[in-house]
């Protein structure tokens, strides 16, 4: 009867996203049978995708299935890659790059120059600080902007320049070779899975003796070791000076946010933090404990990606933390946006247009780029400037 009255036969898109598999498969069925078009729907068990399942989603007329620790798994992988980055975003099949970096050391190329200039100094390559999280307060950069030191700048790029914007920022080149899991979760048995490689050694630590001895069992490419990730004497005892990359993924975001902080301090070159909460995210960040991932948000972030490919301006991205939303927009033929260079609209204070695909060449968006109706435009916008940035391209 709900989903009568919601006149869900009539929807293109039906998301079923409570905390219960069951109840999003039922949910998914009787939507179905009504005629609904689309069914996205969250799973947590990510055996009901397996070829040996017997229970098959699509059978409950399900299209399209995310996995939230899935979904979690891939931008942690992404952020193990990037270790020198607080967030890690690919954009075009990969050919652009989206780095938050937090930046914390001296430098003089940054500090004490407009935005403006220092894309002047450094024109061998393109880039666009689409965002600024500086405090608790999100900054979307105009070109007289000034970086501080403490700031987190979200940079765009072609994926080809990262070093270049990694000597600009003045961090080192890192290479993940020594990670660290703590806690036997999905996330973390999934980690443990398909992270090791030939150049990339794991081991999952987890604090219940049993289930560390079960998870021993079944997974053979990680080392499994009991102990706690909040003892400061074990982390001492395994080397954590030593290791790259440290992701704390127990069920508790609590002891996550302990076991973080411990091994930042003792020496570990990267931390990642799982949290639920999302209002701790920013905190996190600003204090520069490490990068922060939450299940939650990834799960919404894979499901606009679904929604992005039949519904235009729909977001393709939403970043909570900073309050920025990525929207793909296309410029109708005549509309504001393609009449002047960028630098001479007056764009809403709080967006920036990151990229331009001109029929399947990107390039990096400046004061001088002119959008055409057969361009395609990344843009970065505030929630409350996503409308008057919309009418430009109309």
């Amino acid at each position: 009867n709900t989903l009568n009255d919601a006149n869900v036969g009539d929807a293109d898109y039906v998301l079923c996203l409570t905390k219960v598999d069951e109840v999003n498969l039922i949910a998914s069925q009787q939507s179905h049978k009504l005629g609904a078009n689309k069914i996205i729907a969250r799973l947590r068990n990510q055996q009901y995708t397996t070829q040996a399942s017997i229970i098959r989603p699509e059978k409950f007329g399900v299209d399209i299935v995310i996995h939230p620790e899935k979904a979690a798994c891939k931008e942690i992988i992404k952020l193990v890659n990037h270790p020198y980055a607080v967030q890690a975003v690919d954009f075009e099949g990969g050919r652009l790059t989206m780095l938050g970096i937090h930046l914390d050391n001296e430098n003089n190329q940054l500090y004490g120059i407009p935005l403006a200039k220092i894309c002047t100094n450094n024109n061998h390559f393109r880039f666009a600080v689409v965002a600024v999280a500086r405090g608790q307060n999100t900054l979307v950069p105009s070109a007289e902007f000034h970086f501080k030191k403490g700031d987190i700048g979200y940079f765009v790029i072609k994926t080809e320049d990262v070093e270049n914007l990694l000597e600009l920022t003045e961090k080192p080149i890192i290479e993940t070779h020594r990670v660290m899991i703590i806690g036997g979760s999905k996330i973390g048995r999934t980690l443990a899975r398909e992270l090791p490689s030939d150049a990339i050694n794991v081991r999952l630590v987890e604090s219940n003796r049993p289930k560390a001895g079960k998870i021993s069992q079944n997974i053979d490419q990680s080392m499994i070791i009991y102990g706690d990730g909040t003892d400061i004497e074990f982390l001492k005892s395994e080397n954590i000076q030593e290791i790259d990359s440290i992701i704390a993924v127990t069920e508790n975001e609590k002891t996550n946010l302990i076991s973080g902080l411990l091994a930042k301090h003792l020496g570990a070159r990267q931390s990642i933090i799982h949290v639920s909460t999302s209002e701790y995210i920013p905190t996190i960040k600003e204090i520069g404990a490490g990068a922060v991932i939450s299940k939650n948000l990834s799960t919404v972030n894979a499901i606009l990606k679904e929604l992005h490919t039949d519904i235009t301006d729909v977001p393709v991205l939403t970043f909570e933390e900073i309050e920025v939303d990525v929207i793909e927009l296309q410029p109708e033929n005549g509309s504001l946006i393609t009449q002047k260079p960028l630098n001479e609209l007056n764009l809403p204070k709080d967006c920036i247009i990151g990229m331009i695909n001109h029929n399947g060449k990107i390039r990096i968006a400046h004061g001088t780029s002119m959008l055409t109706e057969d361009d395609t435009a990344l843009v970065f916008s505030k929630p409350k400037a996503i409308e008057q940035i919309k009418k430009m391209f109309l």
